[in-house]
């Protein structure tokens, strides 16, 4: 038979449309194919262009004579995109993933070919594997979330952010006169301060110098507002929750000792307001706080934890296993920590705030679900 007539074989469903995106700055690389064993069809659009991805799509079903109500199947990584193109393609009928990049799976080789259209076609296989239902995991799908849940998360995050440039602008400042010579705390009257402020010999500080000090102070005040504002909205938010889940569930963490208003907004905002878990190994999975053995022939040792998920939850988690150890000390928790890490030296305490990090949260996740107080602990008073 010639080689132009001959039939293909689709490995795959000939009903659905297999599509991948490789996200960049300037311009997206698409794949297409029907299935295992079709060449993919590859195609470049500008990035955001979604007219012309639109028509990518229809060419798709042209090329390989498909129904207009196809079925479509994409996927890309999450990365700088964020959610929107996902809520886009849902709103176009398309079924779409969003996948964790470091659940895709590479060739080991030290150096090994790497290109946006190969990541493209390797995506791509990928996805048609993870839509027939290929035993075992393929990778690790995003759970993406809601615009609103998405918007809920700004407030604290950008009260991180207020705070680490407040402690670079306090340093910058204090570096500045340490270089010549003046030590001083910064309070309130800094600003009326700076033109009294004197060298080590006695004379001015340098007219440019006391310029860049009083620029920096205004910064430093602008951003002490701004912290302060978002301080009153989270504040208010909390006081006059009604019928919002989430802000009940900031509620009732800062009724327990040890947990505070900052750690219990994180804690919901990024994690338990808006995921559903089905038991303890999801809770401690999502945070990065299990353990990541490595077994192979005679090597058995311990990775130490896997700090996947969501670093923010991860870091505070710590920070308020160490609180709930000083506030609540006749806690089941902070027994058996004392009794099975207290003996021992330092590292090996660090070690062990983890697993308090852990099995914390787990029972964190048990107050907001059923009610029960973790055993031991104690509430605050009204």
């Amino acid at each position: 038979m010639d080689q132009t007539t001959r039939r293909r074989e689709f490995n795959g469903s000939p009903e659905v449309l297999y599509l991948a995106f490789e996200l960049g700055r300037k311009e997206w690389n698409l794949a297409f194919t029907v299935g295992r064993g079709e060449k993919p069809r590859l195609r470049k659009v500008a990035a955001g262009d979604q007219r012309g991805l639109e028509r990518e799509i229809e060419q798709a079903r042209q090329r390989w004579g498909l129904a207009e109500g196809t079925r479509v199947v994409s996927c890309y990584e999450a990365g700088r995109d964020g959610f929107w193109l996902h809520r886009y393609l849902l709103s176009r009928g398309v079924s779409n993933v969003v996948v964790d990049s470091s659940s895709i799976e590479v060739n080991r080789r030290s150096r090994r070919a790497k290109t946006d259209r190969l990541d493209a076609e390797n995506l791509l296989k990928q996805l048609v594997r993870h839509d027939v239902g290929e035993e075992g995991r393929v990778w690790s799908v995003v759970r993406v979330p809601s615009v609103e849940q998405e918007a809920d998360r700004q407030l604290h995050r950008d009260w991180e952010e207020l705070k680490q440039e407040r402690t670079l602008h306090r340093n910058r400042i204090q570096s500045l006169l340490a270089c010549q010579g003046v030590t001083l705390k910064l309070g309130a009257d800094f600003g009326e301060r700076l033109a009294s402020l004197v060298l080590w010999d006695g004379s001015a500080l340098p007219v440019p110098l006391q310029e860049r000090l009083k620029r920096e102070w205004e910064r430093l005040q602008l951003v002490e507002e701004q912290i302060r504002e978002l301080k009153r909205q989270r504040q208010e938010a909390v006081t006059a929750a009604a019928s919002d889940k989430s802000l009940q569930q900031i509620q009732q963490l800062v009724r327990l000792k040890g947990i505070g208003l900052t750690s219990a907004w994180l804690f919901v905002r990024e994690f338990f307001g808006w995921r559903q878990f089905r038991n303890r190994r999801e809770v401690a999975a999502l945070a990065g706080l299990v353990p990541m053995p490595f077994q192979s022939g005679s090597s058995d040792r311990q990775q130490g934890i896997s700090k996947a998920g969501n670093v923010r939850l991860r870091t505070m988690a710590i920070e308020i296993a160490w609180s709930w150890l000083r506030y609540q000390p006749t806690s089941q928790l902070s027994l058996w920590f004392r009794e099975r890490y207290g003996p021992g030296s330092r590292r090996s305490r660090r070690v062990g705030i983890v697993a308090v990090a852990r099995k914390l949260l787990v029972a964190l996740w048990r107050f907001l679900e059923t009610g029960v107080i973790p055993e031991g602990a104690s509430l605050k008073t009204a």
